[in-house]
């Protein structure tokens, strides 16, 4: 089969669309949530249903779709809930009730992301009530996906201290992990805190994950495992990226007034008292294998690299486009992960584009190759992309335009900077699936195309 350059958008979009199939949250739930007779079975866990009530926590960008599937398979078995995701317009946080078997169960609301607001402690407060309810012998569902950190919220310190102390870590460059790390300590229900409150039930959670390496703490910041930082270990990350001096001074003596205060050490060995189960059912090797199987039946040659990619935008883009230069005609590349973004200007993107525009320049008067690299929930940093398309024309045309692709990149501005692209030259280079309700991390692509 030959594989023609101009049709790149097309192949795109055909393997986006195949990884995003895969990574549908209430299939997964599907999978691994089922009713036997008077069992609920829970990935490899069986719940007797007469052994007490089973009530319902799902927080994240997934948690509507997650939610109303385990709605259907629960049924009349379900005896309360509370859903927690992200608000469809912005500022417009709402609150209503979703019915199980023709009766209301299940109160949903829509909170803040990615830095919490009143809506998210509200809804998290909804939740903490909810599990105030619970006795020996029930079980508390979770149903955790990405943005569940800014979701589910009660932070130990004053809301607008805790919203200048993530907005400071989401623009320093730091990892998922570390600005978790510095969450958990601060959180009464990350780092397990979650799992405390539904005691004395018990806890089983199925979680579609958004990290690297899925590991169990972090993911949503840990709201049912147990967290095995400590506060040193979050003080280490906010002087690794300077916070202190992004900061003012009430906030920064709030946090660390918290951090160094021994009383706000929760006890591993506590929380391993508890009955919790944990459960991934999802990740980003599930979209990628899915977008490979759809690259092979186009006619490409699949390879899938790593699902632990990380790094600096620009510098992994400059990465991504030296493969690009190296790959065999008729390959698709694939590499699944997430990188960060330390905000230096004062531009518009997220991670996805920039690492695009970065790739761009490196592969400047590159011949039949293209990259395009996209977040599976739809959202890139705070604009209306999931990501970009380029290729090795990108640049050239830019500086045809009288755009320069590197002042973009160095103002941390790669949204405007493809945006007016396609305005000059009325080509498509922004991704634009719109909020997927997934989020599995993201996913690079990589086209060779005979010259």
């Amino acid at each position: 089969m030959t594989l023609h350059f101009e049709n790149r958008h097309d192949h795109v979009q055909s393997i986006i669309e195949a990884a995003l199939d895969a990574a549908d949250p209430a299939g997964a739930v599907r999978r691994h949530l089922r009713r036997d007779g008077r069992q609920l079975l829970i990935g490899e866990h069986r719940y007797d249903l007469d052994r007490g009530r089973v009530f319902l926590i799902a927080a994240g960008k997934a948690a509507l779709s997650m939610g109303r599937t385990a709605l259907d398979i629960l049924q009349d078995e379900l005896a309360a809930g509370v859903i927690i995701t992200k608000q469809t317009e912005p500022g417009q946080p709402r609150r209503y009730t979703a019915t199980v078997g023709g009766r209301a169960a299940v109160a949903v609301y829509e909170a803040s992301h990615p830095v919490s607001d009143e809506s998210s402690v509200r809804a998290t407060a909804a939740a903490i009530d909810l599990l105030e309810e619970t006795a020996p012998g029930d079980l508390v569902l979770c149903l955790i996906s990405g943005g569940a950190s800014a979701l589910l919220t009660q932070p130990h310190i004053a809301l607008e201290q805790w919203q200048r102390l993530t907005q400071a870590l989401l623009e320093s460059g730091c990892t998922i992990n570390e600005l978790n790390s510095v969450r958990k300590q601060l959180d009464n229900v990350k780092g397990g805190g979650l799992a405390r409150l539904a005691a004395p039930a018990a806890t089983v959670s199925l979680i579609l994950s958004d990290v690297v390496g899925n590991p169990l703490d972090v993911i949503g910041s840990g709201p049912t495992a147990a967290n095995p930082e400590s506060p040193a270990e979050a003080l280490t990350v906010l002087h690794r990226y300077h916070i202190a001096g992004v900061l003012i001074p009430e906030v920064w003596k709030s946090v660390i007034d918290r951090l160094t205060n021994p009383r706000s050490v929760t006890s591993l060995a506590r929380f391993e008292e508890l009955e919790v189960e944990n459960v991934i059912i999802g990740d980003v090797h599930i979209a990628a294998n899915a977008a490979a199987d759809a690259a092979r039946q186009l006619g490409f040659d699949d390879r899938f690299l790593t699902a632990h990619l990380q790094g600096e935008a620009r510098e992994v883009g400059r990465v991504a486009a030296a493969l690009a230069r190296d790959a065999p005609t008729g390959a698709c590349l694939l590499l699944g992960g997430e990188t960060t973004v330390t905000v230096h200007g004062e531009g518009t993107g997220g991670r996805n584009q920039e690492l695009a525009l970065s790739a761009a320049i490196s592969l400047a008067d590159a011949h039949e190759l293209a990259l395009a690299t996209f977040a599976t929930d739809g959202e890139d940093g705070v604009t209306d992309a999931a990501g970009a398309i380029v290729t090795g024309q990108t640049a050239p045309r830019a500086e045809a335009a009288g755009l320069n692709p590197q002042e973009y990149l160095e103002e941390n501005d790669s949204y405007n900077f493809f945006l007016n692209l396609e305005k000059e030259t009325g080509r498509d280079y922004l991704i634009r699936t719109g909020p997927t309700g997934t989020n599995v991390n993201d996913l690079l692509i990589i086209l060779s195309y005979e010259q």
